[in-house]
């Protein structure tokens, strides 16, 4: 059978939507299903394209066993929601005579993975021609995390047309999947039949993070004090979490000498908060660059609390992908989200799998980063959780048994 995956972001971007692409691609390739896949050259958290690569050509090659055809791109220097649209129709107009192509290859079945819903069109075309499955994967539901952001002004004017859209696309697709029960009430909420849903988490390579300890060297490479306490951000650095908060935070715990907080990642955000902790002169605010595929286990066993920062009004739009590996190495997260979203429900329905507290709210988060720092670590339920919901095996198997071969 051959699976043709059509989605904006892909491997070797360590971070987001193009990590899990890339992972599923890979591992239904290797049961020996024929996979294609259209997608761009990395750029993603940096919205910068990796070093070797340009955005004005196409780019074909078998990465383990998955045949990859990448297409030209504008990536703009700064992202607003003009430049984000921009951005979004270079990738569905330069891939729209390939996807076509991909006809003659006969898939039987077409994958969408949002972002972005604007390839919906391409996707039930190139269906439909072949007679395919169309499924979407929703990594992010980014209309409702970009009107969430939105002034409400401006959330007035365009709301209603994006809507429109985004419920049209939605009721075309034979299934529609997403990574949390709360996007699954929300796809319902959008006009998607309650039969044609499915639900299938982020997963986690647990046995990666299993049986390693802190890594003093790791630490120390930062510059951090390795026997201070280290509360870790890790992750892409963008505008929708709100990681000023951060900032403020580490001020308040200026006055502990023993705790150090770490940022490492990248984004649009970094340089403003870099300047935002320069500006309040936080000494106990460490900077690094995104870590490598191998470092990054060392990197999350060897923090004491993680946090998972997301503004309010997209809790439910979106869902932090990194939350899935700090469970798998029983780390201490402290997650700012109200009680009613996905990740709320988490903490309540898996009581000490993590300390949340309300969003948007300095004062919460420095209790919850204290509370967090009094805790056992490693998080035994954390671990358990992740053990029973989040094995990578388990949950690609169900995801092939249930919607691309049923």
């Amino acid at each position: 059978m051959r699976v043709l995956i059509y989605g904006l972001n892909f491997s070797p971007e360590l971070t987001g939507a193009g990590k899990y692409t890339g992972e599923m691609a890979r591992w239904i390739a290797f049961r020996g299903y024929g996979v294609s896949v259209i997608s761009t050259p990395p750029y993603y958290p940096e919205w910068r394209l990796s070093s070797g690569w340009v955005s004005y050509r196409f780019y074909s090659s078998y990465e383990d066993g998955v045949h990859v055809l990448r297409t030209p791109v504008y990536i703009p220097r700064r992202v607003n929601s003009v430049s984000r649209i921009i951005h979004l129709l270079s990738f569905a107009i330069s891939s729209f005579f390939p996807m076509l192509l991909q006809c003659r290859r006969r898939p039987k079945v077409v994958l969408l993975v949002a972002p972005t819903l604007i390839c919906m069109p391409t996707a039930w075309i190139v269906a439909r021609l072949s007679r395919a499955k169309l499924v979407l994967h929703v990594q992010d539901f980014e209309l409702d995390a970009m009107l969430g952001l939105s002034s409400n002004k401006k959330r007035s004017i365009v709301a209603p047309i994006f809507l429109m859209f985004e419920r049209f696309c939605l009721r075309r697709f034979d299934v529609v999947s997403t990574i949390s029960l709360g996007m699954l009430e929300r796809a319902q909420m959008k006009g998607v039949d309650a039969g044609r849903l499915r639900f299938f988490p982020n997963w986690s390579e647990i046995q990666r993070f299993r049986g390693l300890r802190r890594s003093k060297t790791l630490v120390s490479r930062f510059g951090v004090d390795p026997s201070n306490y280290v509360v870790l951000y890790s992750g892409n650095i963008g505008r929708k979490q709100g990681l000023e908060i951060l900032v403020h935070a580490a001020k308040a715990l200026e006055s502990r000498r023993d705790v150090t907080f770490l940022i490492v990642g990248d984004g649009l955000a970094k340089s403003d908060l870099v300047n935002l902790s320069q500006q309040h002169c936080t000494s106990n605010v460490v900077f690094g660059p995104l870590q490598s595929y191998e470092d990054f286990p060392a990197l999350l066993v060897s923090a004491d609390v993680h946090l998972v920062i997301e503004r309010r009004g997209v809790a439910d739009a979106v869902l932090p992908s990194k939350l899935t590996n700090i469970l798998a190495c029983g780390g201490n997260a402290v997650i700012t989200a109200d009680m009613d979203t996905s990740l709320g429900r988490l903490c309540t329905d898996f009581p000490g799998i993590a300390t949340c507290v309300l969003p948007e709210s300095v004062e919460e988060l420095v209790s919850g980063i204290e509370r967090a720092l009094s805790l056992p670590n490693p998080n035994q339920v954390a671990m358990a959780y992740a053990d029973e919901y989040l094995d990578k095996d388990r949950i690609l198997a169900r995801f092939v048994q249930e919607v691309l071969v049923s």
